[in-house]
């Protein structure tokens, strides 16, 4: 497959985004309500409501932060108003935002209330929708395309087929300069030796190691019942065929493909700093949890393959569903964005798939429509790392 291009909007710090959004950002739970008004108030902003920012403390409360700030300086954000209850931490997300050069301002609630608080930052976020709406796009190069992957309520068929089709996707993508990121820490239990050999540098592998190695040391060894079952594999891929967690974790990983190879290994919502490549993130293997932080780290694009059919989406980076189970095709068509079942009848092989999956995301960086984004899905979840003071 020839090397392709996209139509995409250039921001201020020379990343390309996708997406055009004037984001109406909370800090807090308590800010949820003024934001949600004033994206009722101006029509083509969106809210992005959460649980959290209340009395979080230390790497928490950094990682909290982190994910604001990375959602709001995202690409595929052209502008943001973050409301907060108080002013001092709300500035903190809008000056961490600043930093990128796009338009953002900050509202506090305390001591204006919501009527106030609402009907200023409405007058600020249509003026920022109606600056955005006259945003064009222009000619890119693919190399400056952010491509996130994951995969969910897997079952054989991922391994067999559209987990590899995204593998076939990463080895293209990588030659040609682009930027793409795999995560889901506990989902590799059981190949992380392999995972650690995939790395570019033995650097990099022992840093994947000890990152996979304080996840069962912090959380599941202190945690767990007798083992990860109901959990890892969940209920939905023991149905689909996957008995073990080492069953799951080697069709996980079939998603880096076969020649690539991982630069660096990421903290949650870090953004990737060593150029183009593969990048590894601690995440979640929860769908929401882990497409969060990766969009947070600013990817643009997400591929999530899926067997027995998972309906995740984002507010700001769109998912491309795919799945290689033809009853999954059958039953919940309308959130199947690319039909990879093709491999296992034979009538079509993985490179076939994998320019055809090139094909989608092409098309869905110029504007297409995600079948998640059609539906509404704009799950946005955020990692939490312990208990609130």
């Amino acid at each position: 497959m020839s090397k392709p291009t996209f139509r995409g909007y250039r921001r201020e710090n020379g990343r390309v985004g996708v997406r055009n959004h004037v984001v109406i950002l909370p800090l807090d739970d308590l800010s949820n309500a003024a934001c949600e008004a004033v994206a009722n108030n101006i029509k083509g902003t969106l809210a992005i409501p959460h649980p959290y920012g209340r009395l979080q403390f230390g790497a928490d409360l950094d990682l909290h932060f982190r994910t604001l700030i990375g959602t709001g300086a995202n690409p595929n954000v052209a502008a943001v108003v973050v409301i907060g209850i108080e002013p001092g931490w709300t500035d903190i997300i809008v000056q961490g935002i600043r930093k990128t050069g796009k338009p953002v301002a900050g509202f506090a609630i305390e001591q204006n209330g919501d009527i106030a608080t609402i009907a200023a930052a409405s007058r600020q976020a249509k003026e920022y929708l109606q600056w955005a709406s006259e945003l064009t796009r222009e000619d890119c190069e693919v190399s400056e395309l952010w491509v996130s992957v994951k995969c969910g309520e897997s079952d054989t068929t991922s391994g067999l087929a559209s987990n590899p089709t995204v593998g076939n996707f990463i080895d293209k993508f990588d030659a040609w300069g682009a930027t793409t990121c795999f995560g889901e820490t506990s989902e590799l239990t059981g190949a992380e030796e392999v995972c650690k050999t995939r790395a570019a540098t033995p650097e990099a592998g022992e840093k994947f190691l000890r990152t996979w190695q304080a996840y069962m040391d912090e959380v599941i060894e202190p945690h767990k019942t007798s083992d990860l079952s109901d959990s890892q594999p969940t209920k939905g891929n023991i149905e689909g065929g996957l008995s073990t967690i080492e069953e799951k974790a080697f069709g996980n990983l079939e998603k880096i493909g076969k020649r690539a190879e991982y630069v660096d290994v990421l903290t949650p919502a870090e953004e990737p700093a060593k150029g183009p490549g593969l990048y590894f993130m601690d995440t979640s293997s929860a769908a929401a949890e882990c497409v969060t932080l990766q969009a947070a780290a600013g990817f643009v694009v997400h591929l999530f393959p899926t067997g027995q059919g998972n309906i995740i989406g984002n507010p700001i980076e769109p998912v491309i569903k795919l799945t290689a189970n033809p009853r999954t095709v059958r039953t919940m068509g309308e959130h199947v964005d690319f039909d990879c079942s093709g491999i296992l009848r034979r009538e079509m092989d993985l490179d076939q798939a994998g320019d055809g999956l090139i094909d989608m995301t092409i098309r869905t960086a110029n504007g297409r429509l995600t079948a998640a984004e059609a539906l509404g899905h704009r799950e946005f979840v955020l990692t939490k790392l312990y208990r609130s003071a």
